[in-house]
């Protein structure tokens, strides 16, 4: 089966909110979905969190449900907003001061609205080293952290997304891979794909064998 059949075949991953394993991320999971639907005392929103946990994942997926696009810097913010706009913006730790001023703006002309604000960051607000004005904005509303996932809720990922791709994953891989390559979900789920690609153009099973030839190879470029 030739490579180009094969990635024909791959089913892409969609962000939705049912494909993200929540783990210890409940509560901002749910409040996420509250603002989503609109709830008129979570209209600004803040999630943060080390690479990795998943907030571009939620970001697109809450873009995808509100057909908005997801700013992400250094991509610039728009000029101006309508009061009741939906803004998203993923990774404000990259707005230059330029746009952190922009942002600012923006929120203003947002809550003096009906509009609504969704952020991402790597860390809390005040943390951030932005202006002092935009943090202290981004710290009005809920803040929540993302936190990682254990290596059991990992494996319910991996195995999740496997099922997507149209294979069932042993648990046998699923502690090869968690033992063996980048413990981020994202690159994991990346390195699954790349394994399941292999898999089809060679007609193989899923196995560790096939897991540790596509890592080998992978070093050895």
């Amino acid at each position: 089966m030739s490579q180009q059949m094969v990635l024909d075949l791959q089913l892409p991953a969609v962000p939705s909110f049912e494909g993200y394993v929540a783990g210890d991320n409940a509560e901002p999971l749910f409040m996420l979905g509250e603002w989503v639907a609109g709830a008129d005392d979570i209209r600004f929103l803040y999630l943060w969190g080390e690479a990795g946990v998943g907030k571009s994942y939620l970001l697109d997926a809450t873009a995808a449900r509100l057909e908005v696009a997801v700013i992400a810097p250094p991509a610039p913010l728009p000029t101006s907003l309508p009061h009741d706009a939906v803004l998203i913006v993923d990774g404000v730790d990259a707005l230059d001061p330029d746009e952190q001023i922009r942002l600012f703006d923006h929120y203003n002309t947002l809550r003096e609205g009906t509009g609504r604000l969704l952020a991402t960051g790597s860390k809390p607000p005040m943390l951030l080293g932005l202006r002092d004005d935009l943090t202290t904005r981004l710290g009005w509303g809920l803040v929540y952290q993302l936190r990682a996932l254990s290596d059991g809720d990992k494996a319910a990922a991996l195995r999740r997304r496997a099922f997507g791709l149209g294979f069932e994953l042993s648990d046998e891989v699923a502690d090869y891979l968690l033992r063996h390559a980048v413990r981020d979900l994202p690159s994991l789920n990346a390195l699954l794909e790349r394994v399941n690609i292999e898999a089809l153009s060679q007609r193989r099973a899923v196995t560790v064998p096939l897991v540790r030839e596509v890592l080998l190879s992978e070093r050895s470029l």
